[in-house]
């Protein structure tokens, strides 16, 4: 697995340009247009650094940074998308629901659900030729997660770089109550059952992403850690989508099982009476 590609131009121009453009999306529901015009396919150090603009706008409007996603875990989407590597993003203090939550109607602009494994640590990996064993040690449980991804990007048409820029195509997250320490399970051999309305919609298990969801965050904890900004304590790391993702209507219930790790769910608030139009 390579390692995020060296820099190639991060003009400053370009980074405001579609950070504005990303930016402008969110705040106002209405998708724009793919920023890969912007900035060329190749150019993921600038896409990055659009990422880290926006997030830290956000910060300084007094969110807090919580913790990393792992994206593009399926080597079936990284062929899609033409790339031999995952991609990451930051979890904000605003993006967690609670269990069983509930995602206010216009909140998102075209969500999806995937199911997944989450890790919460509780030391720091500063190291770049950190282990499995290290990620271990330092992960304090493991919990059952529903991330809500979106994106700013009209009708998901997104190559790599664009998906990279809208912080890894994040929305909102939700763990579940049961914490697992990970000598009482083998996090590759878990298996995953998501519904929608009651129906099975998703399925896949712990070896769908990247072999093991600790190769994920093996491979997030080098890559931060290489790049100075390393996973610390506390953090949340959302490690991968453990089968296909599935899209969300207003008023959609999913609820996933992972064995060993027990059940998540989330709720989408119905569209109130008299609204209408699309936030596409």
């Amino acid at each position: 697995m390579s390692r995020p590609t060296p820099p190639v131009s991060e003009s400053p121009t370009a980074v405001q340009e579609v950070a504005d453009l990303l930016a402008d999306a969110a705040a106002s529901g209405k998708s724009c247009p793919p920023i890969r015009s912007l900035v060329s396919a190749g150019d993921i150090s600038t896409a990055y650094a659009v990422q880290r603009l926006n997030n830290e706008r956000r910060i300084a409007e007094g969110h807090r940074l919580v913790g990393r996603k792992i994206g593009l875990t399926s080597e079936a989407v990284q062929r899609q998308l033409g790339v031999d590597q995952p991609d990451f993003g930051a979890l904000l203090s605003d993006m967690v629901l609670p269990q069983d939550g509930r995602v206010p109607f216009g909140r998102l602009l075209q969500p999806k659900v995937e199911a997944e494994v989450a890790l919460v640590l509780n030391a720091d990996l500063p190291d770049a030729d950190c282990t499995v064993d290290d990620v271990i040690a330092a992960t304090e449980y493991a919990l059952p997660a529903l991330e809500i991804v979106d994106s700013r990007i009209a009708d998901w048409d997104i190559t790599f770089v664009d998906t990279v820029a809208d912080n890894a195509s994040s929305g909102l997250y939700v763990l579940g109550d049961q914490r697992v320490s990970l000598d009482e399970v083998d996090l590759a051999a878990v298996s995953m059952s998501l519904s929608k309305n009651g129906d099975v919609a998703s399925e896949g298990t712990g070896a769908a992403c990247l072999g093991s969801p600790l190769n994920a965050a093996l491979w997030l904890a080098r890559t931060l850690a290489e790049l100075g900004d390393p996973l610390r304590a506390g953090d949340v790391v959302l490690t991968g989508a453990l089968g296909p993702m599935v899209a969300a209507a207003p008023g959609d219930v999913f609820a996933a099982s992972i064995s060993r790790l027990g059940d998540v769910s989330v709720r989408f608030a119905p569209e109130p009476a008299g609204e209408g139009g699309s936030n596409e």
